[in-house]
Order: structure tokens, then C-alpha cells, then sequence
């Protein structure tokens, strides 16, 4: 059996980066923090770290285990605190990481339905594309993670983008980061061609309408939605011209607005908020699915059960009219 203290200090090693950084995060003595790799290993049977100049560094073997270690000291730390707000020592605390478009949108509606059943609940909210959201639950850094693929209708999901954990379509990490998560479907949507409002469209050409934009300057995203970009434009025959690259929607809403390139944006970053100066065009067959995961067997905690089905119920509500940003 795996010690699980000696996990901690395996875990602040490979965090910090050496074995003093760790010795002085977990205030331990240096000499303990290397006593405890030691009784590691030979529990182990196998190297876990190995002399780099003047520090060390995790073999294979130790950054495989100290990834496990992560996972395993955050459940830990997500049961004592589930168990103590069960017990009333502590309020109810939900931990959300989502992408930007969801936290303004779905998460403050969901959150509003969510303080009826749960008034003393803490909503934590941490802003995070879906690798890194996957990661932060296996980690027990949160409870729920939402997450988005894109979708491409009667395709298969394109290379480098997420497609749903049902149906067999995960939105990115490795097979292992999968197991023992849950996923619940919270919306589909569409994705709009962004150009300038007023700007005469090109001329209609027969198949996709992104092929009259093939030299248009274009506008890309984080690097899922810029795969995305890539195999729309694919589709339609042409390779875009990617001028400029920015995860804000609202940087990529206003250079569309100023006429410097067009852009792919789902429906929730539309929904967030909106440029007066955009012209906006849902694209025929291209889709973005919103996901909910949360991790191990149900049921979950009563609080995030509930965070669950408010999250639903926002995102099926018909949306409020987007904020629009004020011209200059």
C-alpha cells in the first residue's frame, strides 16, 4: 500500500521542481523530504527520481506516479470536504471550471436557480479550455468541468478537436485522462460566420458559404476552435489565411467590426456579448456541443447533483438579447 504522505512530497517534487522548493512548501526539513522519495521508491520497487546537476528530476516512472498522486490527494481533499459540509461543520462548496463563453452565459443562470435549492453554497469558478478543465477534475481541483467539441454533421470528428465523451468522442487528453469521468450534455449549437456589418458579402458560390471568404483575411481562436476553422475552410476547398489569433471573442468581434478578417464564433460567445459592428451567418452543418463532467460513480454530492440540473435548465432557456458593446 502506497503511502500517502510520501505521495504529497512526491507531488510538491514534481510541482516545484526540486526537492528544496518542495521541502519549503510542505515546511518539512530537506533531509525528510529525500528520506520520504527514498521509502517511496523502495515501496515502489522502481526509480522515481534521478540527479540533474545540482537538483533531481522525475523518471518516467515518478511522472507517471506523481500525475496518480495529484488525482489521489485531490479526492482526498474533496472527500474530507464533502464529508464535513454532510456532517454541517462546513458550508457547501462547488468548484466549476469552465471556458469563458460558459461562465458568462450558462454558469451565472444556472447559479441564480442553484442559491434556491443550496443558499449557502460557495460557487468557485475557474476559467479553463477543456483539456486543462479535464485535468483540474481528475485532479479533484474541481468539481464539475464544462467543455466543449465541435461537431461536423455527417463526418467523423476532425484531428485535434474534441467530439463527445458519448457516442465515443472525447473533447481532448489522453484515453487515460477518461477514465472514471461522467459527461451530461447541456446544449448544441450553432457556429456563425462573423464579418463586418455593412461590408457587401461575396458572391454567392455553389456549396459551403465560407468558399466566396477563401481571400478574405481570417481570424483564429484557441487551438481547438482554430481546428475547427481549418476543416470548415478544408471543407469548402481552400486553406484560410490566418492574419490574426486571439482566445477573446470580443478582440475577435472587433476586428471583424473594423473589416481586418472574419471569423468562426459559436453561439454562446454571441450570447455573451455582441459587436454592433458584426454581421453574423449560422454556418449549415457546423456545430459546438457544451458538456458538464464530473468524475466517479453517481450519484455526486447532493449540491452538484443540483448544479447539474440548473446547468441544464439554463442552457435549454431561450437566451436573453446579448449585451452589445458601445460603439466608440
Amino acid at each position: 500500500m502506497l503511502d500517502v504522505t510520501r505521495l504529497r512530497v512526491l507531488a510538491a517534487v514534481a510541482r516545484h521542481g526540486s526537492v528544496t522548493a518542495a521541502a519549503k512548501a510542505l515546511n518539512y526539513a530537506q533531509p525528510s523530504v529525500s528520506h520520504h522519495l527514498a521509502r517511496l521508491e523502495a515501496e515502489t520497487g522502481t526509480r522515481l527520481v534521478e540527479r540533474s546537476g545540482r537538483g533531481v528530476r522525475l523518471t518516467d516512472a515518478g511522472r507517471l506516479l506523481a500525475g496518480r498522486a495529484e488525482e489521489i490527494l485531490g479526492r482526498l481533499d474533496a472527500a474530507e470536504h464533502e464529508l464535513a459540509a454532510h456532517v454541517g461543520q462546513r458550508e457547501e462548496r462547488i468548484r466549476v471550471a469552465g471556458f469563458p463563453s460558459a461562465l458568462a452565459t450558462v454558469v451565472p443562470a444556472a447559479a441564480a436557480r442553484l442559491r434556491a435549492g443550496y443558499p449557502g453554497a460557495e460557487l468557485l469558478l475557474a476559467e479553463a479550455e477543456p483539456q486543462g478543465a479535464v485535468r483540474m477534475l481528475r485532479a479533484g481541483q474541481v468539481d464539475v468541468a464544462l467543455v466543449f467539441p465541435y461537431l461536423q454533421q455527417g463526418t467523423g470528428p476532425q484531428q485535434g478537436t474534441a467530439a463527445g465523451v458519448e457516442g465515443g468522442q472525447r473533447p481532448g487528453g489522453d484515453e487515460g485522462e477518461w477514465e472514471g469521468v461522467r459527461a451530461r450534455p447541456l446544449l448544441d449549437e450553432p457556429v456563425h460566420l462573423v464579418s463586418q456589418a455593412g461590408a457587401p458579402p461575396p458572391p454567392r458560390t455553389a456549396g459551403s458559404p465560407l468558399a466566396g471568404y477563401a481571400e478574405h483575411r481570417w481570424i483564429a481562436g484557441c487551438e481547438r476552435c482554430r481546428a475547427h476553422l481549418l476543416w470548415q475552410c478544408e471543407l469548402a476547398g481552400f486553406t484560410p489565411q490566418i492574419s490574426f489569433t486571439t482566445d477573446d471573442v470580443l478582440v475577435a468581434q472587433a476586428l471583424a467590426a473594423a473589416g481586418l478578417g472574419v471569423a468562426l464564433l459559436p453561439d454562446l460567445a454571441l450570447r455573451a456579448a455582441r459587436h454592433p459592428g458584426v454581421r453574423t451567418e449560422p454556418l449549415p452543418g457546423a456545430r459546438r456541443q457544451v458538456l458538464a463532467l464530473t468524475y466517479g460513480e453517481p450519484p455526486g454530492p447532493p449540491a452538484v447533483e443540483c448544479l447539474l440540473d440548473t446547468l441544464a435548465d439554463a442552457a435549454a432557456a431561450p437566451p436573453l438579447a446579448p449585451a452589445r458593446r458601445q460603439a466608440p
